[in-house]
């Protein structure tokens, strides 16, 4: 028997930065962000991290409005490797994401033409698009440090009539930015000179960075002072009040014909882990496997063990690919380890190592190393304490059930 169900589309979003219907639990951090606009002198730059699937590009997407209503403009974009690769290249990146908002500017500058014999001066008008900021790039002399001070002051000096308040340099994956020694490349550091020297004389561009946590200690790791530059929001995982906020305000629409049970919204809410992505993905398979049984006249169930192997398949596996064999040795005793969804350190491994039967002992220095690649690959970070993390949210969980699978 099939039954009509009235139109409505799935409301839950795990794609990539993709912004939920419902964004539930940072208004702790957008408090945090009011608070930093309104700093008529920038003392204090922004960064977001946190492990993947927390919502730190979402909510870098929230803070937009909320800075245009405060009057302060915004540029910015995804930060690739290839940003990284000079420091000319990104010189040129923030040129072209400033230019978006100064190339409605119109200026007047004096032209020499020679008519005749004679010079003739004459005013010209110019707008302050690309081409133009790049030429005023290469016209300055000195080093690539001091051709941007250059143009980001002559920027402000036209931004300061627009009625603005500052301009917000917002980049997203921020933890891509490097120094390269070896080729007498620093764009990390020159990122962080020439925004701290253009603080220092009052011009209201502030930094706001996304990023993993291996960002905030790369950046003082450049330049000590970093650590008095930057305020550091970490997200971590929602509350429960607000993981059950986030499966359940997307379905309060009178319009949608689901609605789940308590015991489902349980255990979307236990197998997230309060993640905002897994609570995304595990919604929007729940609500279109509940469709297709309502539609046909069924008790509509969630499947979770086939939800999560899934999980795995999409979300996981990918990572889980970038380990060698040995590699994956260690981080199966790491998610052994009773606390290896906090933070763990070499020798509580390297002592759980040695208990265990199904792999070969692993030294001290041994995983040092290791756990050095495996932060190269994304999938462990070391934080400021000297203590390690995963990099990835529940990835000790997946991890089990990769060993169980295989006993």
């Amino acid at each position: 028997m099939n039954i009509e169900i009235p139109e409505f589309t799935n409301p839950f979003r795990p794609g990539a930065g993709h912004m939920p219907p419902y964004l539930a639990g940072r208004q702790q951090e957008e408090s945090e962000f009011r608070k930093l606009l309104k700093q008529d002198v920038i003392l204090k730059n922004l960064i977001l991290t946190g492990l993947r699937g927390v919502g730190k590009t979402v909510l870098l997407q929230t803070f937009k409005p909320i800075a245009i209503q405060e009057r302060w403009l915004w540029v910015g974009t995804d930060l690739s490797e290839s940003t990284s690769v000079s420091e000319d290249i990104l010189a040129v990146r923030l040129l072209t994401d400033l230019s978006v908002v100064t190339s409605s500017i119109v200026i007047a500058v004096q032209d020499k033409s020679p008519v005749g014999f004679t010079p003739e001066t004459k005013q010209v008008q110019h707008t302050l698009n690309f081409p133009a900021l790049f030429d005023l790039y290469q016209s300055v002399p000195g080093l690539v440090a001091d051709k941007l001070k250059a143009v980001l002051e002559f920027c402000w000096q036209q931004i300061s009539k627009q009625n603005a308040k500052g301009v917000i340099f917002a980049y997203d994956e921020a933890q891509n930015l490097s120094d390269y020694a070896i080729k007498d490349q620093f764009p990390l550091s020159l990122l962080l000179d020439v925004f701290q020297s253009i603080q220092r004389k009052n011009i209201p561009f502030m930094l706001v960075l996304t990023g993993l946590p291996t960002l905030f200690p790369k950046l003082v790791a450049a330049r000590t002072y970093s650590e008095r530059m930057f305020h550091v929001l970490f997200l971590d995982k929602l509350s429960e009040k607000d993981s059950r906020d986030a499966v359940l305000k997307p379905i309060q629409d009178t319009r949608c014909p689901v609605t789940f049970e308590e015991s489902t919204v349980k255990r979307i809410c236990g197998n997230s882990g309060g993640y905002p992505y897994f609570i995304q993905f595990m919604g929007r398979e729940i609500y279109d496997v509940w469709i297709q049984k309502l539609a046909t006249g069924q008790k509509p169930t969630a499947p979770f063990a086939e939800i999560i192997k899934k999980l795995d398949a999409d979300f996981f596996s990918g990572r889980w690919a970038r380990a060698t064999d040995r590699q994956r040795e260690l981080l199966s005793v790491i998610a052994q380890l009773e606390n290896s969804d906090s933070e763990f350190t070499v020798q509580e491994i390297v002592s759980l190592s040695k208990k265990s039967k199904q792999h070969r002992l692993f030294s001290s220095s041994h995983v040092n190393q290791m756990l050095a690649s495996l932060s190269d690959v994304g999938l462990i970070y070391k934080n400021r304490h000297g203590k390690y993390s995963f990099a990835v949210p529940l990835l000790g969980q997946f991890i089990l059930r990769q060993i169980e699978q295989n006993l």
